[in-house]
């Protein structure tokens, strides 16, 4: 990756400094930012916060976990970020976090807590796969690489099978978003696109934490 990519993005490179930077701060002696961090759907409704810090932080025992993380977005990012742009990207990544920690909250038992960016990941994978698809690139090969990393999170215990399918979902949402609304006289129906999206996360939260069988 060449200095001109780097500089293109920025974003990406904030955001996996973030993550290693929070990473080392959990393994300090007597931290407890991992258990003020992580997601469990037992506390969406009484720290909601949760459904987005947990995507920036990592297994504190297992090194690889925020190493294999942080190189799959830096290799996706610097792709994405410049082709998208900063905000636009930096939403995408978001909203991705947000899609895994909802699909926790359905899917995953209520006091399991979860860290990881691996929401992250899979949305940015999904969003790939949509922006070869719109430009009419072969993408057999994404199809691949997304069905081996689904698989590893169902047949790996302790992965968040939940958390990939939500972030891959949540990516694919807001990438196919993005193709639709390409031309510059469509930025307000995409803004208004990606709210929606956003509030159809939000209300399917709401709803599954206020009826939530603790």
């Amino acid at each position: 990756m060449n200095f001109i990519t780097q500089s293109r993005a920025k974003v990406t490179l904030a955001l996996v400094a973030i993550n290693v930077l929070l990473w080392v701060g959990q393994i300090l002696p007597g931290s407890h930012l991992t258990e003020q961090l992580f997601f469990a759907p037992a506390l969406a409704t009484s720290e909601p916060w949760r459904f987005i810090t947990a995507g920036f932080v990592h297994s504190p025992s297992n090194p690889l976990h925020v190493l294999l993380n942080m190189y799959s977005i830096y290799i996706f990012g610097q792709i994405l970020e410049p082709m998208l742009g900063r905000v636009r990207y930096l939403a995408l990544y978001l909203v991705s976090v947000l899609g895994g920690s909802v699909a926790v909250l359905y899917l995953g038992d209520p006091y399991t807590p979860v860290v990881g960016a691996s929401g992250a990941f899979f949305g940015l994978m999904a969003a790939y796969f949509v922006v070869l698809r719109s430009v009419g690139a072969g993408s057999r090969g994404m199809v691949g690489l997304i069905a081996i990393n689904l698989f590893f999170g169902f047949i790996v215990p302790g992965i968040s099978w939940q958390g990939h399918v939500g972030g891959l979902l949540a990516g694919g949402a807001v990438a196919s978003l993005y193709a639709a609304t390409r031309n510059e006289q469509q930025k307000t129906a995409q803004k208004l696109g990606l709210l929606a999206i956003v509030a159809v996360f939000v209300a399917l939260a709401i709803y599954k934490a206020n009826n939530l069988s603790l």
